[in-house]
Formats: structure tokens, sequence, C-alpha cells
């Protein structure tokens, strides 16, 4: 929910929140952003292959968009992360177009409320993202109205509502999931550990993966921002061994110290979209457009765009045992997309991979369907349809498992 004051007590309808909003745009005080006109068809813009060296703005063409106040609102989570997410995306926006401010609106979303119990055990990815939406809308109480959202793209639904669209996927941070041993603990390796040692994580897709490459190790759920997590494996009457993070958020926060080992796909496919950083704005906005267009990072965009169209067509959310792993090459460009899907206990899963010539996202996405559907004929969907999340959800309440029966 939004910090006090704004509690809503009831599903919002964006149709009617949206008619409220008024669609003049004050031409006063404002920076003119002039790009390439370029048509946008497909979820993610697509700039050329070399955009990543393309001159900052201005660039002058035959159309241009204000700005009002010279202004762009981002709107984050609270935690610390979340915010430098967000700067992370404010510096690459000053960097095309220097005359543009981008303070953040930080807001506390309902997924902050409840740090003491499992993310696949009430509602998943959207836990993100709703009290963020409502102000990319409209202004709510001391709440400004907003102009775009940063994801962690592996927390983005695949589906958005209808007002709103990923706008663009900046440059990708290390995507694989990192080892996080206790401080001066001897072990180097999940391998390393005795038998019954303790995991921390409160992943499905985690601990399935652990308990087929590692049935000798137990699992208990932990929550929290990172530092948290942190404080928890550190702190001798919690139980844990060693915990399981993104190695992405890691290295943002200067924590890379902390990782023991990187933990690559032969040991754990990483989430779909982990590592990268998503753009959500409202549905064709012109402003936001163009400002897409000139940020996207190609290569990220397209091996997102394959490992989200896989998960969309699997119809899994973050909750679920569904592992990736993509490669560009771009000499070639060739796009390896490899995958996952396993039954919650470890004791089945189903591993494929494809490999296509990739020229524009949507190539990417056919790309990720197609897999999709080599892998629900060897057995995938079958694995995915038999998943019991409240029997997950009450082995994990109740603390240490390594029998997650389906």
């Amino acid at each position: 929910m939004l910090s006090s004051p704004i509690q809503p007590s009831h599903p919002i309808n964006y149709h009617s929140l949206q008619s409220t909003i008024s669609a003049s745009v004050p031409s006063t005080a404002s920076a003119v952003i002039t790009t390439k006109n370029k048509s946008t068809k497909n979820m993610t813009p697509v700039p050329s292959s070399d955009s990543k060296s393309a001159p900052a703005v201005k660039i002058q063409t035959e159309d241009s968009f204000n700005i009002p106040n010279n202004t762009l609102r981002i709107g984050s989570r609270k935690s610390k992360l979340a915010v430098k997410q967000s700067e992370i995306v404010g510096e690459v926006i000053s960097k095309k177009f220097p005359q543009i401010s981008t303070p953040i609106v930080t807001v506390s979303t309902l997924g902050d409320q409840f740090q003491n119990r499992p993310l696949y055990s009430f509602g998943g990815k959207a836990l993100w993202t709703k009290e963020l939406e409502i102000l990319l809308l409209e202004s709510v109480g001391e709440y400004e109205k907003i102009d775009l959202i940063v994801h962690s793209l592996k927390d983005m639904p695949t589906s958005l509502p209808d007002e709103f669209e990923l706008g663009c996927i900046l440059e990708r941070e290390d995507p694989r999931d990192a080892l996080v041993m206790k401080i001066d603990s001897p072990y180097k390796s999940l391998g390393d550990l005795p038998d019954g040692s303790v995991v921390g994580t409160s992943s499905v897709r985690r601990s399935a993966q652990l308990l087929k490459n590692f049935p000798h190790l137990q699992f208990k759920s932990v929550r929290g921002n990172i530092n948290t997590r942190l404080s928890k494996l550190d702190d001798s009457e919690q139980g844990y061994d060693c915990i399981i993070l993104a190695a992405a958020g890691l290295l943002r926060l200067n924590l890379d110290f902390r990782i023991t080992q990187y933990l690559n796909e032969d040991i754990m496919y990483h989430a779909v979209g982990q590592g990268a950083l998503g753009i959500e704005v409202r549905k064709n906005d012109p402003v936001l457009s163009k400002v897409c267009k000139e940020i996207v990072h190609f290569e990220s965009a397209i091996c997102c765009a394959a490992e989200r169209s896989l998960l969309k067509f699997l119809e899994g959310g973050c909750s679920v045992p569904v592992g990736c792993k993509t490669h560009y090459n771009k000499s070639d460009k060739t796009l390896e997309l490899k995958a996952i899907v396993l039954s919650t206990d470890g004791k089945e899963s189903v591993e494929d991979e494809l490999t296509a010539t990739i020229e524009s996202i949507k190539d990417a996405q056919e790309l990720g369907v197609n897999l999709a559907k080599i892998m629900i004929e060897n057995g995938a969907k079958k694995i995915l349809d038999e998943i019991n999340f409240d029997k997950i959800n009450e082995i994990k309440q109740a603390g240490l498992t390594n029998q997650i029966q389906n």
C-alpha cells in the first residue's frame, strides 16, 4: 500500500483513474527532446545495434516533444537497492538528456509490508507494482504523479495492466545467482557444505535446483532487504550457513566482497530477467517513448525479451521453478536460450535449449515461445500444473525442509 496517509482499501479501476487525467501538457518551462522519427511496434523499443555509443541529446529532427518543468519523476520502492537502481536510471537519462532532472519519488509497496513471508505465498510480482502504477496515472495525496517506474525486471509481471507497457530495458548487470557464506565460514562452495547445512532462500526456483543438485542440504525461508538478509546470515541464532542472492543487487550496493561463489547454470539457472532494470511507463506516451528509445540497451533487451516470452507462454511467474540463461553473439546475431522447469522437490525437470538468428525484439520473443513449446511437449506444463503452492507455504513456514513435496 502507499505509505500513510494513502492506503487504498479496494482494487483500483485503472480506466476510471486514467479518465481523470487532463490531456493537456503545459508548454512553459519545458525541455525539448527531439529524436529520429521511428515507429515502435514491439514491447521494447529497438535501437540500432550501436545505439550505446550514440551521441547525447540534442538530436535535431522533424518532431519534438516538451517535458514540463524539465522533469521526469521516477517512481521507486523505498529500499536501498530500489533507490540505487532508480539513481542508475536517472544517471543514464541525464547522460542522454543533460537538461532533464530526474527526482525519485519513493513509495512503500505492499510487498515491503510483509518481509516475513515468502513472496509466492501472497501474490507474487504484483506486490511490487500496484501502488506505483497508481501514481503513473495521477497524483495521490502528498505523492506527485510520476513518469516512469524502475523495476528489477525479474520482479516485473510479464503481463501489465492495459494502461502501461514495458518501455525499455537498460544494460544488464551480472544475471547469475550468488552464494554468500556466513562470515568466517571455511566453506567456499555448496558442494563443500556438510550434510544438513541450512541454505537461506525464499525462492522456489532456487530451492528446487538446489534439491536437484545438492539433496544433502536443507532450506529455510529468508526475507527482507539485502542488508537484513546478510545480518540474519551472520547471526548465529538464526541458523543459516549460507544464503543465495542475486549477484546484481550485491554488485550495485558494492557488497560484492560478500560473494563466495557465482553460480553458473550447471549449478543454478538464474531467474527470468534477473540482473536487468525494466522501465514501466504509460502506454503510448510520446515523450517517454522517445526517452526509452534513446536509453534502451539492445543486447539486454533481446535477451530479456526471449526469457520473458518463454515464461509468459509457460504461464509462469516469478514464484514458479523456471530458470534460464541467454547468450547473444554479436558477430553472427544469434541468441542462445537455455531453460529449465522443475518440480518443487527437484526430482522432475525438463531442460532444453534453442538458438536462432535475432534481428529484433519480435524475433527474440518468437525464440522464447518456440523453446517453451518444445519444453511443454517434453513435460514442462505437466510439472508446473502439479505444483501445490499451499503445500510449499505450509512446509516453508514450518522452517526447515529438504523434502518439499508437490
